[in-house]
């Protein structure tokens, strides 16, 4: 039974499970009802999808052996590009003219994130530049013009269909927590039951190996950063509804806490494994903390302080498990059997 618990869940999920329980038994007598009350879950929902999409758009690029450090810049740019065609509206507009004004507009949105996927994509895939200096460069030149473009202003006042993404509820379930869950389980299925998935996590295995197998590497990074580049766009729709304005340096603090949640989560920094489930639990856990701070009154750098020591505590363990498990496997191997005995008669040794 644990051996098919183990394969089932996964050790890495196993893990935070059992680290999601300690926190709950720990809050518990500190916070008493106030974190599992119903406004601290419908807090914890509305606030977790922001952070957990541009989670979901950094484990794409993670898995394929690569980085995305121009999510944020790209979500940003998206809801901006939305917003601008929201405002260039027709006053007065209303209706079926409305809805399509809207749907536009967030067409419009994914396009600009899609060319800088593009971008991204066309710089690691078909020019060979580091992952690192080609989101880099990329986060750079798009937040410049999203800035340059808006005058470092901020964009505000949508109608009430776009602030439904933020702020709105579906059968009692928040809309960005319904948004998020999509994207996941789109993403999970996407990453683990087509050629796709599959190409990609070979390729942060071994590009190499994958390139020489005849498969197109070039291509598929060209698409990885472009859904990755989308991804974050709904990152930034979500965003752009729940605040009801857009600007240029909206969700920064959240770039380096994407890869503090992939890392947590079980996904390879240097690319190949990682399992969507295993995000969403780590989003879970680090969002239960950062609730708990607020109730506690607690500092938001000490939220930050406790997110780098459990994520330190948990790579100490995993690098103490690799250096146990050759030991381990010795223990474990069998003895081996004592050579047969010569018996000895009047005449001497027979075999």
């Amino acid at each position: 039974m644990p051996a098919l618990l183990l394969r089932t869940v996964g050790r890495t999920n196993l893990r935070l499970l059992a680290l999601l329980a300690l926190l709950c038994l720990a809050a518990a007598p500190l916070i008493g009802d106030r974190l599992f009350a119903p406004a601290g879950l419908r807090s914890m929902a509305y606030q977790l999808p922001e952070l957990g999409l541009l989670s979901l758009a950094m484990m794409v690029a993670l898995l394929s052996g690569g980085l995305d450090l121009s999510i944020i810049a790209t979500a940003n740019l998206a809801a901006l590009a939305a917003a601008a065609v929201l405002k260039a509206a027709p006053e007065g507009a209303s209706g079926a003219l409305l809805v399509a004004i809207e749907a536009g507009a967030l067409l419009a949105g994914l396009a600009t994130a899609a060319a800088v996927g593009l971008l991204n994509g066309t710089l690691v895939g078909y020019l060979r530049v580091s992952p690192i200096l080609a989101t880099l460069g990329t986060m750079t030149l798009v937040k410049g013009l999203a800035i340059g473009l808006t005058h470092g202003s901020v964009v505000s006042d949508f109608p009430p269909d776009i602030l439904f993404l933020g702020s709105g509820a579906v059968g009692g379930v928040p809309m960005p927590l319904l948004l998020f869950g999509l994207v996941a389980l789109g993403l999970g299925v996407l990453l683990t039951r087509t050629p796709f998935g599959t190409i990609l996590s070979l390729m942060g295995s071994n590009q190499q190996a994958v390139r020489f197998s005849g498969i197109d590497t070039r291509a598929a990074l060209l698409r990885t950063y472009m859904l990755t580049s989308m991804v974050a766009a709904t990152a930034g729709f979500v965003m752009m509804a729940r605040f009801n304005s857009a600007n240029a340096a909206y969700g920064e603090s959240y770039l380096l806490v994407t890869i503090l949640a992939c890392v947590l989560g079980g996904i390879s920094p240097t690319g190949g494994f990682g399992r969507v489930g295993g995000l969403v639990l780590s989003l879970v856990v680090l969002q239960l903390i950062s609730t708990a701070c607020v109730l506690l009154d607690f500092s938001q750098f000490l939220t930050l302080a406790i997110w780098g020591g459990i994520l330190l505590a948990v790579s100490l363990i995993g690098a103490v498990r690799d250096q146990l498990r050759p030991l381990l496997a010795t223990l474990r191997a069998p003895l081996p059997r004592p050579a047969g005995r010569q018996t000895v008669d009047a005449k001497g040794p027979s075999c």
